[in-house]
Parts: structure tokens; sequence; C-alpha cells
């Protein structure tokens, strides 16, 4: 697993998102399942019951992908890292609205979008095979 960094970062990502839903409904208590605010989980980002729900399947998702093959954790790494790109944008549209049933607020978008980034650029950059070099040329 330590030499795919699409497994590794599937299986340590996975674990964190696993971690922060469960720690989330620490600070959701009094909050319902789809309220548009919530408690404030390390002080800063805002969850609900249904936002922990979403932290679980998709920890679940990159867990089980980082343990098994390489192919399956690149296909969902890139598939939560379009995921959370996504709900960064929307983030920027629902923060403060009544559509917001994940209580997202901008430290969740910024936190969204940077594991975004790092799971679509590890999804797309890691493991392409590298051509040898061809009989007679230099290294």
């Amino acid at each position: 697993m330590t030499k795919s960094p699409n497994r590794l970062l599937a299986t340590v990502f996975g674990t964190v998102y696993l971690v922060f839903g469960l720690l989330g409904f620490a600070f959701t208590g009094g909050f319902s399942f789809f309220s548009t605010t919530g408690g404030l989980l390390l002080g800063m980002l805002e969850v609900n019951i249904f936002h922990n729900v979403v932290h679980l399947m998709i920890g679940a998702a990159l867990l089980i992908a980082g343990l098994t093959t390489i192919p399956a954790a690149r296909a969902v790494n890139l598939s939560v890292g379009a995921l959370l790109f996504a709900l960064g944008v929307a983030g920027i549209f629902l923060t403060n609205t009544s559509a917001n049933v994940l209580a997202i607020n901008g430290a969740d978008n910024v936190l969204h979008f940077a594991c975004a980034v790092v799971l679509l650029a590890v999804a797309v950059g890691a493991e392409k095979r590298v051509a040898p070099p061809r009989s007679g040329a230099t290294v």
C-alpha cells in the first residue's frame, strides 16, 4: 500500500473522514438532521447530522478503496475529489441559505476544495506508466 500514492491517500483520507464523521456527532446535539446550521467541529467546521453521515460515507468509500486495489483507489479518489470540488462550488452559493441542508460554512468550503485538489491531483498524476528508456539512449 505504501508504494501506491492512490492507495495510501485513500486510506489516510478515508480514516480522517470516518473520524470526522464520528466526532461530528458529539457537536450536533440539538440540531435536526437537515438543519441549515450546526455545531462546530474543531471550533470552525460547521456540521449537522446529515453532514456527519456524508463524512462517514465518503470515509468508508475511500478506506475500502484504499485497502483494495490501485485502480479502485484511483477511481474513488477521482470520484470523491470531483464530488468535493462540486460541493465546494455549491457551498459558495448555499452558505447562509435555506437550501444549506449540510450546514456548510466558509471553513468547510476551504477544506472541501483543499481535499478535492489533493485527491484529484493524486488520482490524475500518480502511478502513470513510464516507458522504459530506448536502447542506446542515455539516462
